[in-house]
């Protein structure tokens, strides 16, 4: 009797576990969403729809996701929405946050972070705002370019608000007040780095907890950059300039001591090793093959995952973390977009809107299953999530809900 109350009190726990987790940039960062027994192919036609809604306006944002409630924005008529619905598609909140970036590949930009009662979310002009979760009051807002001199760059400011403790990190990109850390609950400076002085660069900073010196982790326009979380004291900085300064990509951490960065823009690759407690850094490897423009790369095992073009064309690639070397090539669809799942399987999502579930080995490219996203507007940019046996897919205005559990 004791055994079968401790098993239903085990399954009612992990229930709600599972319900109230939350999903942020990426899930938490790293582009794996670490959920198991899902699929291994789907229907010739994709799997099963289980909803969409098609009024999201323009965006290229990622849906967050927090206590069975789904946050995205959008751009409509030159303003900016946040949108909040349950997991059946049911609309249940639309609320206009002021002026979203308008001037090229129009819409909303960085994802929303939801923590501890509170959505925060950085805009394309540089307003990062605070709401109330349930509420949809808003607590505060400030414009952190105007507020401490920074400058907006060519596509907008693009990045998804880091909350650590107390503290919410920000890139404002200016050459005294370069990141900021600003108290979550008010919106007060908590400290500013001048880092490099260097602006901004489209990028979602990285927090590493387990050196001695706990850092935010982040690309600029010139410099990959470590600040130390407590006093934004700059530890390292490593050169990194690409075309047009474009560095999109939150770094990749391997959870001991390296940190990969990459892009596509005219460069690739670099390995950092963090030494001295994290205070300091060395170049393990650099390879301008292993490429991605913003799709974003996964570490799965001893195995980096990725898709971009090198000299040769454009490929979905796999290489060696350890040592940068390329284990293969493959051009079978276009290069995009890629997240992957608790059971190794890589979810690639082109640019042309093909979409495959493919085996994570560095044999081959291993797909198992594709299918076309034909709904929606624009560019296939928006990063896929993953979440309770559902893939969430973000097309323009367009959000798509798949079963694939």
């Amino acid at each position: 009797m004791r055994t079968t109350f401790f098993s239903i009190l085990m399954c009612i726990t992990f229930s709600l576990t599972a319900q109230n987790t939350t999903i942020q940039w990426r899930n938490d960062r790293s582009g794996i969403y670490n959920e198991t027994g899902l699929l291994k192919s789907w229907a010739e036609n994709g799997p099963e729809m289980l909803w969409h809604f098609d009024d999201l306006g323009e965006g290229h944002s990622s849906v967050a996701i927090d206590n069975n409630k789904i946050y995205v924005t959008g751009l409509i008529e030159e303003i900016g929405y946040l949108f909040v619905f349950d997991l059946n598609g049911k609309l249940l909140n639309k609320k206009a946050y002021g002026k979203e970036w308008d001037s090229s590949y129009n819409g909303s930009r960085g994802t929303p972070t939801i923590n501890n009662g509170n959505i925060y979310l950085y805009t394309g002009f540089g307003e990062l705002i605070c709401w109330d979760k349930n509420t949809l009051d808003e607590r505060w807002r400030r414009n952190v370019i105007e507020d401490f001199g920074g400058q907006n760059i060519r596509w907008g400011v693009t990045e998804s608000p880091l909350v650590i403790g107390n503290k919410v990190i920000i890139s404002v990109g200016g050459e005294t007040h370069n990141i900021v850390a600003l108290n979550k609950n008010d919106g007060s400076l908590v400290w500013s780095s001048e880092g490099k002085g260097d602006v901004s660069a489209y990028c979602s900073p990285l927090f590493i907890e387990n050196q001695e010196v706990p850092q935010i982790v982040t690309t600029m326009a010139s410099y990959i950059v470590g600040i130390e979380l407590e006093t934004g004291k700059l530890l390292w900085s490593h050169p990194y300039k690409s075309q047009r300064g474009i560095n999109p990509n939150t770094p990749v951490y391997d959870g001991k001591d390296m940190v990969l960065i990459t892009n596509g823009y005219e460069r690739g690759s670099v390995m950092l090793r963090l030494i001295n407690g994290g205070r300091s850094v060395e170049k393990v490897w650099e390879n301008d093959d292993v490429k991605s423009k913003h799709g974003g790369v996964v570490k799965i095992g001893n195995y980096i995952y990725a898709g971009g073009d090198d000299r040769s064309g454009r490929y979905w690639h796999c290489a060696d973390w350890n040592t940068g070397e390329i284990k293969y090539k493959d051009s079978s669809i276009t290069v995009g977009v890629v997240i992957a799942d608790g059971d190794n399987m890589l979810y690639c999502y082109s640019e042309k809107g093909e979409m495959a579930l493919v085996k994570a080995t560095p044999e081959k490219f291993d797909i198992a299953s594709q299918f076309s996203i034909t709904l929606g507007t624009d560019q296939h940019w928006a990063h896929p999530v993953i979440y309770q046996g559902v893939l969430y897919v973000r097309h323009g205005d367009t959000l798509m809900a798949y079963k694939v559990k």
